[in-house]
């Protein structure tokens, strides 16, 4: 049986648009949304807003709804695990820059050296680039409980 490690995943809205990242250093690492390792005794809600914080220096930012989960394993990218990922919608109540760069200074991968993350805003619903890794697996999820609000 592979190992199952649970992860946060953060869909920031502001104004109708969705925060996404790239690495400018590590292209091949593509497109993705702030996401992190929930830790040992930790509540998912908890580590997604730790999380977000951490990858996108945003402060402000409050949970709004329970996507919900998805199982993926990871064998795709060369790894013998599985990720048990706990999806969020959170909303953005400050006015943000259009785009900025953030150093991860906490990699989940061990690393000593930060990361350098690049933000930008996409236009929801169809100017969202495509996200690696199933990233995007619940924006459909998104798109309707933004249609509730």
């Amino acid at each position: 049986m592979l190992p199952i490690k649970h992860k946060a995943f953060a869909y920031i809205t502001h104004a109708g648009r969705l925060l996404v990242f790239r690495h400018p250093f590590s292209p091949e690492a593509g497109i993705q949304v702030p996401a992190g390792t929930v830790e040992v005794n930790e509540l998912p809600a908890d580590a997604v807003m730790r999380e977000a914080f951490e990858e996108t220096g945003l402060s402000g930012l409050e949970r709004v709804a329970f996507l919900g989960e998805h199982l993926r394993d990871r064998a795709d990218v060369g790894l013998e695990e599985v990720h048990h990922r706990h999806f969020f919608h959170l909303r953005c109540t400050q006015s943000p820059l259009e785009q900025w760069r953030h150093l991860e200074t906490d990699p989940s991968d061990g690393s000593l050296d930060p990361i350098v993350f690049e933000f930008f805003w996409a236009q929801l619903p169809d100017g969202v680039p495509d996200l690696i890794c199933d990233h995007g697996k619940l924006l459909p999820r998104l798109l309707e409980s933004l249609s509730i609000e």
